[in-house]
């Protein structure tokens, strides 16, 4: 059974925008809240952004003012908005919820 699941991924030009999704359930978003992560060829994984069951959101300083992490209405979907990308947001962008993780979308940035 499938816990996350992300979508949304796509090519987008620089300066652009994009929302990922991230469909989970409300057991699971209640029990961990959610992180988005990314990872490049090459590079180590980076956490992206967090959002915890109340609604708190924390950003990574390498996204932070171009980020926006929020839950949905019924809390089973987490969506990441993203602008004002650049190339070097180009990587896989996954979500984690405690110890389960989405197999990721692909996110490239450019022209």
């Amino acid at each position: 059974q499938v816990q996350l699941e992300e979508s949304g991924g796509g090519l987008v030009k620089p300066g652009g925008s994009m929302t990922l999704s991230c469909a989970t359930s409300l057991k699971i978003f209640g029990m961990y809240g959610l992180a988005w992560y990314r990872q490049s060829p090459g590079k180590q994984r980076e956490l992206v952004a967090t959002i915890t069951t109340g609604g708190t959101t924390n950003y990574a300083d390498s996204m932070n003012g171009r980020v926006t992490v929020s839950s949905g209405a019924g809390k089973n979907t987490v969506y990441l908005q993203m602008n004002c990308l650049k190339p070097e947001d180009t990587a896989l962008y996954s979500c984690s919820a405690g110890p389960f993780w989405g197999q990721g979308t692909q996110v490239t940035v450019s022209s």
